[in-house]
């Protein structure tokens, strides 16, 4: 192993100018970022059938064991009472005071058999707590194929989601669509293999999570997309697929909680490579300020005291009084307009602002003002065709929270920093609107009935 993540930040000097400044790329989806145009393929979710490859980007932690479920639920926010195989939700995990670690979707394959799947923060943080407490569980890793060392993934996963993915089920399967509850699995025949599938959503259409071992994915891929030549099935890139969260209101990668005095340990063990770089106009040199709770980001839904969990306490604490709410901020026209007009015009321009998403860091995090004073943070940014609106999702103060509420993002680093994604800029003031998270109201009543 290389330099710890502990002995970089001393090397630093503190953990905001470590990551600041760090040359970690923006997270990849190492896919095709295109397959038509990118502004179709977000059209396709909401009016045919839209496929996503799901195969390379995000890491793939299998526990099994004995102890495997204790050790989620140690350190899972999550009920699991009755979470038996077939079944999948989103798994989120808190430190001791009640702060953000991270999610991921966790799939109960078997039985004592679970797969994690998502960014690295979680996986790490249940590596480190398996090695170090004594569980009785097996870990294998697969990371995504960015960092994977060689070799294929483990398993494919492809997306089918939109009004028409039902009848392409049927017309892959031959077999009537089943009655599948909402983050339930189901299995499928297709291309002559055993597929399992996890029924999914995404912008209130229905749809499911195709999975299985890497060697049959190319004849179930084929399949896919002979069968969809008569659905309107479209095949989606990864700029599209980026954007897919600011519908559905999920907030990708909050900065984990973890440089605190208590978790020395934990950065020790933790690679200096492991985070990513940080961006924004939040410029607080305490790391703690870009901390966000389980509430914080949408998550009071997911968090039960039915057991004994890290964060428990704290979290009791916070349930009844919330600092703050998730919401999506509705970028102003004129000043978004304003912000790519700088690009030609005399002088500095403002931070250069990428279509569809405009995140230049795997962390996120810009200012949020209301009367020039801080009420939170913006933590993903991107263009919706479908609503033809720039939005951003972000966590305000209750007070600022209310729908219809105007604020301002400030856009672009003050001082420029070092990372090889930003280039020199000015910091621009762009006035936004509160509204709901998730902003689709087809998803907000979806998710309301799962």
């Amino acid at each position: 192993m290389g330099e710890s993540l502990e002995a970089a930040i001393r090397r630093a000097g503190s953990p905001v100018a470590l990551l600041r400044d760090s040359a970690a790329r923006p997270h990849a989806f190492p896919v095709a970022p295109e397959f038509t145009n990118w502004r179709s393929e977000q059209r396709a979710w909401r009016t045919s059938c839209v496929l996503f490859d799901q195969s390379h980007h995000m890491t793939d932690f299998f526990l099994r064991g004995k102890d495997a479920l204790r050790l989620l639920a140690d350190f899972g926010v999550n009920s699991f009472a009755n979470f038996t195989p077939g079944k999948a939700k989103q798994y989120v995990a808190a430190t001791a005071d009640g702060q953000l670690v991270g999610d991921a979707i966790l799939f109960h394959l078997d039985d004592d058999y679970f797969d994690l799947v998502g960014h690295s923060m979680v996986p790490d943080w249940l590596q480190y707590q398996a090695e170090t407490g004594g569980y009785d569980v097996t870990i294998e890793r697969d990371p995504n194929s960015y960092d994977r060392p060689s070799g294929p993934p483990r398993l494919y996963r492809y997306e089918l989601q939109g009004p028409t993915a039902g009848p392409l089920v049927e017309k892959l399967t031959g077999e009537p669509l089943p009655d599948v509850k909402f983050f339930h699995m189901t299995e499928f025949r297709i291309g002559g293999h055993h597929v399992r599938a996890l029924r999914h959503g995404m912008a209130g259409q229905p749809g499911f999570e195709l999975f299985g071992p890497w060697e049959e994915g190319e004849d179930v891929l084929g399949a896919i997309l002979e069968a969809g030549q008569h659905t309107g099935l479209v095949r989606a890139g990864a700029k599209a697929y980026s954007t897919a969260n600011l519908e559905s209101g999920w907030i990708p990668t909050p900065v984990p909680a973890v440089f605190g005095p208590e978790l020395t340990g934990y950065r020790e063990w933790l690679s200096a490579d492991s985070l990513g770089s940080l961006g924004g106009s939040m410029d607080s040199p305490d790391i703690a300020d870009y901390y966000v709770t389980p509430y914080d980001v949408g998550y009071g839904r997911t968090v039960k005291f039915d057991h004994d969990f890290l964060g428990r306490a704290a979290l009791e604490r916070l349930a009844d009084r919330p600092r703050r709410r998730k919401v999506t901020l509705v970028w102003h026209p004129e000043d978004l307009a304003a912000t790519v007009r700088s690009l030609v015009e005399p002088g500095t321009p403002a931070k250069y602002l990428e279509m569809p998403k405009a995140r230049y860091a795997f962390f996120q995090v810009d200012k949020v003002l209301r009367d020039g004073v801080p009420v939170g943070l913006s933590l993903d940014a991107g263009y919706l065709t479908n609503e033809q609106a720039f939005v951003s999702l972000a966590t305000l103060d209750v007070a600022a929270s209310e729908p219809g509420t105007e604020v301002t993002v400030l856009w672009g680093e003050e001082p420029n920093s070092a990372k090889p994604a930003v280039e020199r800029h000015r910091q621009t003031a762009v006035r936004a609107t509160v509204a709901p998270a998730p902003f689709v109201r087809e998803v907000r009543d979806s998710y309301r009935r799962s």
